[in-house]
């Protein structure tokens, strides 16, 4: 018994290691492949449709039978009579883009695109919401993502941004460039600062006699060091570098946002929806879904998505990676040792 014991252990870390290598070169095959192209496809959808078969859906389970047909009949007295107005003067359209923003605000490929398109089809009667959620990240990122909603702004068409849940740091940059913000009443708003953090570990490596070079040309090209032992000049540049970014970003808000109290919230700090229309940082208490079910009555409203076709070896890496995680769970939940 205690030998097969022993060989079902030894089987199951020689599995869990076969298993781990696989995931790893299909991991590193589909970033290979992923570098080489990134094709996706632009995707509508008409949101004013979907209301419409949704209240339809519920008037049907609600209404008695003689109910409904009356109202069946009024639909299309209604309907044929839209279609005949809208010969003569066309709908406005509101097209609505989701943006959920990481750290690196990679996102922004598929919103360019996104803005592009609808660039070439929009015109000075149409509107685009963009729904942000991004806590923020890093500054060139985002700052790529705030001036492709600027051409927006650029192009004469108006923009409304609706938080939902968060718009910080990085966030609110993409924000502010609309002509208008909505959030929820307890959606996280502003932080206008900026971060910069890293660890230190010289004083490990001294311990144990670990020497670290690093050569450069130019006396800031690096201010701060993960494992060199940083000095307390290239602390006060880097503290520099901070501020000129605060400025930037303090002087971009106020192009948009003019009759903003900088002072007052370019702290860093944050603010709840119900706080920040105080403050001035947003114009009006609302959700997404309530601002663009209200356009829904007036305008047709479509949903623009750009989404990358996920390649065969990217949905095999996502499986082989779900599959290593529960080997490893399983694992955990006998305390079986790894190694």
């Amino acid at each position: 018994m205690e030998f097969l014991y022993e060989y079902g252990l030894f089987f199951a870390k020689a599995l869990t290691i076969v298993v781990a290598i696989v995931a790893v070169l299909v991991v590193v095959l589909a970033t290979a492949v992923k570098q080489k192209s990134e094709k996706g496809e632009l995707k509508l959808t008409n949101l004013s449709e979907e209301l419409v078969d949704l209240k339809h859906h519920i008037k049907q389970e609600l209404y008695t039978k003689k109910q409904f047909k009356a109202y069946e009949k009024e639909l299309k007295a209604e309907q044929k009579q839209q279609e005949k107005d809208e010969e003569d003067k066309p709908k406005s359209r509101v097209f609505v883009i989701d943006f959920k923003g990481s750290i690196d605000a990679h996102e922004v490929s598929s919103l360019r695109r996104e803005i592009s398109a609808i660039i070439a089809i929009a015109d000075v009667k149409d509107e685009v919401i963009v729904n942000v959620e991004s806590g923020g990240g890093m500054v060139h990122g985002y700052g790529l993502a705030s001036s492709q909603l600027d051409r927006l702004r650029q192009a004469n068409i108006p923009l409304t941004i609706c938080v939902d849940k968060v718009a910080a740091s990085g966030g609110y940059m993409m924000a502010c460039v609309a002509n208008k913000i909505y959030a929820a009443p307890f959606a996280i708003v502003g932080s206008i600062g900026v971060v910069a953090q890293l660890p230190n570990f010289n004083r490990l490596l001294k311990k144990h006699e670990i020497d670290y070079e690093q050569h450069t040309a130019g006396n800031f090209k690096r201010t701060l060091t993960v494992f060199g032992e940083n000095t307390d000049e290239g602390r006060d540049k880097f503290q520099q570098e901070l501020e000129e970014t605060h400025v930037l970003f303090k002087n971009f808000i106020h192009q948009y946002r003019p009759d903003l109290d900088l002072d007052t919230v370019a702290t860093g700090e944050h603010w709840y929806g119900q706080q920040a229309i105080e403050l001035g940082l947003i114009d009006a208490i609302s959700t997404s879904d309530d601002v663009i079910m209200k356009l829904a009555e007036t305008h047709t409203v479509i949903k623009v998505s750009y989404q990358i076709k996920k390649k065969l070896a990217d949905k095999f890496a996502h499986g082989a990676s779900l599959s290593v995680g529960a080997i490893f769970n399983k694992l955990a939940e006998k305390n079986q040792p790894l190694n």
